[in-house]
């Protein structure tokens, strides 16, 4: 035997025939609390903390960094072969 049971209820009428609470109002209250903290430490943050926080390693290690990977590009790179290099033993078929 199957019973089959349709409500069609809004989630507000549903959590109150549950017997759950509201926290719609708890939960702006905190949004709207950390919103303001979040505002508060950025308008108390100066530019230099702030790269500070962001970037702890700074611009001179990201500059050493960057040539690092750049280095590390070079050598992975191969030039192409110039036409005037004598073609290799394996490609004499090839064109």
């Amino acid at each position: 035997m199957k019973v089959e049971f349709e409500i069609d209820c809004t989630p507000e009428e549903a959590r109150k025939f549950l017997g759950l609470p509201d926290v719609a109002p708890m939960q702006e209250k905190m949004m709207k609390e950390m919103e303001e903290r979040m505002a508060d430490n950025i308008r108390s943050m100066d530019p230099e903390s702030f790269m500070k926080t962001w970037f702890p390693m700074g611009l001179q290690s990201m500059q050493d960094m960057q040539k690092m990977f750049w280095a590390q590009m070079g050598v992975n790179m191969n030039p192409a072969p110039s036409s005037d290099e004598p073609k290799k033993q394996g490609d004499k078929g090839k064109t």
